[in-house]
């Protein structure tokens, strides 16, 4: 049986792109289907634009210490409209990028919603003027990411999600942020770093549920007491209701009878994978519970032809994790090398203030997993801030198996925590010992030094 395509894609983010893009120009015949904008969640409307919002939201902060250090300055105003404005600009760079990308590499992409008829169909229908066409492929790929996921309470359809929330008009002058993981932490030092007065509401104890809870801890400290920032723990949002007579839009209320007033209410209580039925082939294309759908560890989902990588399949949500498990696809489904995606050891950072960035086993997971577990701590106020007066700290954190002296966990937060990650993330995922910790020599007077000078671990 022939086909229109070799493979084709579904779906236009940092998965699907890479690739397309690596296996068109090995001869294949390669389609890919996009119907919001090329780039995905990441690009548009994810950890580029968030990251960008994030080096703005230090401004009124890194210019209040510079008067530590002998300089004169103010900020004579701020304006949110220009800052989305550039943020546009460089998106829209971005966006270009990605398409010329696949131009270059003989991919044939179309500006469509696809769905599937059969097995080896994709339906496209044409995001401008509605027109559908037909395309066959011997293989599909499907990388569809995922979604915001809102709670079903009263009122959630005045909420707004991180998707909005990087085309407000204005920054409001209040701001609710419901939620407790990377991206409502993100947001909350976003809005209020800005000047917003800014709510996080969270029905745990503290943020960051999964992560290490001595990170966990620290992390709280250093939010509980900041400029406009007002924490809400152990606490839901029971409804959302247009004000009236406030100046705000919204009133909030909480699961205790309180009542919040705001001019935007942002949830970010999860994502869900982007799995419609008509992706599914009417359950041949098996999903999980969570609608991701179910693949191998060559991300092979329950038909032989059909693949899936990235958030659709709900295995590790980050866009270096696509990245790397678009390449295992593209040699195993077209380079005869079949190659599983090695999900251990995934560093991750969090853009928040202060900034996180973790990589290997919790000191919780290598306890469960080890007989014995020795845990290197420190806290400390980094140089930058003795003469600035700034009160925040760093925090880092060494977890290490005893028996091997492996060094199975590293944790840290703080300002560049995501810089110095990176390069000891080599080092957990190449098995370094905390005897190769302790030889190498550190760089004087830097943060990251005291990653390699933590001699005495904590006796808890």
């Amino acid at each position: 049986m022939s086909f229109d395509y070799d493979l084709f894609v579904i779906g236009g983010g940092s998965g699907g792109v890479r690739a397309a893009r690596f296996t068109a120009p090995k001869g294949y015949r390669v389609g890919l289907a996009e119907e919001y904008r090329m780039g995905g969640t990441c690009v548009i409307r994810g950890c580029v634009p968030k990251k960008l919002l994030s080096y703005a939201a230090h401004g009124f902060e890194d210019v209040a210490d510079l008067a530590g250090y002998g300089f004169e300055a103010s900020i004579t105003g701020f304006s949110w409209p220009a800052l989305i404005a550039a943020k546009d600009k460089e998106i829209a760079r971005l966006e270009g990028a990605y398409q010329n990308t696949l131009n270059n590499a003989g991919v044939e992409w179309f500006k469509a919603r696809a769905r599937l008829e059969d097995p080896h169909t994709v339906v496209l229908t044409d995001t401008e003027s509605g027109e559908e066409s037909r395309v066959t492929a011997a293989k599909i790929l499907l990388a569809t990411g995922g979604t915001p996921s809102l709670p079903d309470i009263p009122g959630k359809e005045l909420a707004i999600s991180s998707n909005e929330a990087f085309d407000l008009p204005e920054l409001p002058e209040r701001v609710v942020v419901y939620g407790g993981g990377y991206i409502a932490v993100e947001f909350a030092g976003i809005f209020s770093g800005l000047g917003a007065e800014t709510h996080l509401i969270y029905r745990g104890d503290k943020p960051l549920r999964g992560f290490d809870e001595d990170l966990r801890q620290f992390f709280l400290e250093q939010l509980e007491g900041r400029e406009n920032l007002h924490l809400h723990m152990g606490r839901s949002i029971a409804g959302l209701a247009e004000s009236s007579g406030t100046g705000d839009d919204l009133t909030v209320t909480l699961d205790d009878g309180s009542t919040l007033s705001a001019g935007a209410a942002m949830f970010a209580t999860g994502r869900r994978p982007n799995t419609p039925e008509s992706l599914t082939l009417g359950g041949q294309i098996e999903t999980n519970a969570a609608g991701a759908v179910v693949v191998d560890a060559y991300s092979r989902a329950s038909l032989p032809h059909i693949f899936a990588v990235g958030d659709v399949t709900d295995r590790l949500a980050l866009t270096p994790v696509a990245l790397h498990e678009a390449m295992a696809f593209v040699k195993t489904a077209f380079d005869d090398r079949p190659t599983a995606m090695d999900h251990s050891d995934v560093a991750t950072a969090v853009f928040s203030n202060p900034e996180i960035a973790t990589c290997g086993l919790t000191e919780a997971e290598a306890r469960d997993r080890f007989e014995a577990v020795d845990i290197y701590r420190s806290s400390f106020r980094p140089m930058r801030n003795t003469l600035s007066g700034n009160p925040s700290r760093s925090f880092m954190k060494l977890v290490v198996d005893r028996a091997s002296d492996r060094v199975v966990g590293v944790h840290l937060a703080g300002r560049d925590s995501a810089e110095m990650m990176q390069g000891f993330a080599v080092a957990v995922k190449m098995g370094a010992r905390k005897a190769d910790f302790d030889a190498t020599v550190g760089i004087h007077p830097t943060g990251a030094e005291e990653l390699v000078t933590m001699r005495t671990p904590v006796q808890d």
